[in-house]
């Protein structure tokens, strides 16, 4: 199926589609028995991110049991500096692991060319998931992924996963020369390794700055919105016709700025953000996604189609795509995606 009938392609381009097209943040894991049935053949997290057959089975088990109209990738956004040579485990329970890089030693360590090398095996996953949409006639865009370069650099500097990032922060007020080379070398690691996720099939791609709602404003303009801007830039020169769709969790009234700054196609809300006021924000043209909670769809029922209804109110009318503001809760019963798809489909 060509791209100009794809209708997540469709939106992206500007176009208002009705019923919206759809799909759900981190769709691939954790709610689906089949996803847990490939996850435990695979062993771990690292060994299904990187074999390709199984990662590319939980990209397309949510397409295969909804329809969706957007496959994402099945990875994650610590993959770039894994396959920079930045020691990574996944301790069951407790989240990721990286050898803290906070020197020019550390920095020295990383191994940008690599990349594509050792993140090869993602890209084989993205061609098996084209070429299996592609076979299928399917309706569904791929959408190619990566952390951006603020959200990366927290857990690379603090080493693991937490709630503030205090230290990452400190240390970019600290020292922003140093934390200017490491945004700089992600920057041009994430176009890199976008851009090799266009080549294998990619025909979207989404940006995760998934805490970039803790910096100050100023901050904010120069860790997020600069580096997104300047990744925007290069993969439009290098992969044209390609659309971008930024989510800058929790960014608030920034989110006007981004939006305005990065050139993105797409800008995905977050549970917490207004619709209608982002709808205010953000060029005509501009695509919005988002932003049911996660857990009004783990609660269903009543409240799940109050929470869908208004939210297509608020975006009738307009270039949008139904999705939820962060990542589906696993214990999500499969009974209420279908209940909120049935609404969602009956526009």
């Amino acid at each position: 199926m060509s791209a100009s009938t794809k209708p997540l392609l469709r939106v992206l381009a500007g176009e208002t589609i009705w019923p919206p097209p759809f799909w759900m943040m981190r769709q691939a894991g954790r709610h689906l028995p089949e996803y847990c049935a490939t996850r435990a053949q695979a062993g771990s997290f690292l060994a299904l991110v990187t074999t390709p057959e199984l990662a590319a089975e939980v990209t397309l088990q949510p397409v295969r049991r909804y329809g969706t109209d957007g496959a994402i990738l099945f990875s994650d956004i610590l993959m770039v500096p894994w396959a920079m040579g930045q020691p990574l485990r996944m301790a069951e329970g407790e989240g990721p692991r990286l050898e803290p890089i906070r020197d020019a030693e550390g920095l020295a360590r990383l191994e940008p060319e690599a990349l594509r090398s050792r993140a090869a095996p993602i890209f084989e996953t993205v061609a098996r998931v084209r070429a299996a949409l592609e076979e299928a006639g399917s309706r569904t865009a791929l959408i190619g992924f990566a952390g951006s370069p603020f959200t990366v650099a927290c857990y690379m500097v603090d080493g693991r996963g937490g709630s503030d990032f205090a230290f990452t922060r400190q240390l970019a007020y600290r020292d922003p020369v140093f934390f200017g080379r490491l945004i700089r070398i992600l920057t041009e690691a994430t176009v890199e390794y976008l851009l090799a996720q266009v080549e294998a099939g990619a025909e979207a791609l989404m940006l995760f700055d998934s805490w970039s709602g803790l910096l100050s404003p100023s901050q904010f303009r120069r860790w997020v919105i600069e580096p997104t801007a300047a990744i925007r830039r290069a993969l439009a020169q290098a992969a044209p016709g390609v659309p971008m769709i930024g989510f800058p969790r929790l960014a608030g009234a920034l989110f006007a700025d981004y939006a305005a700054r990065t050139g993105m196609q797409g800008l995905s809300m977050d549970t917490h953000m207004d619709p209608r006021w982002a709808a205010q924000q953000v060029a005509p043209g501009q695509a919005l996604q988002g932003n049911l909670d996660p857990l009004v769809l783990l609660v269903g029922g009543t409240a799940l189609e109050t929470e869908t209804r208004s939210l297509l109110a608020a975006m009738r009318g307009r270039p949008f795509i139904f999705n939820l503001g962060h990542g589906i809760e696993k214990e999500t019963p499969i009974a209420h995606v279908v209940q909120m798809l049935r609404l969602v489909r009956g526009g």
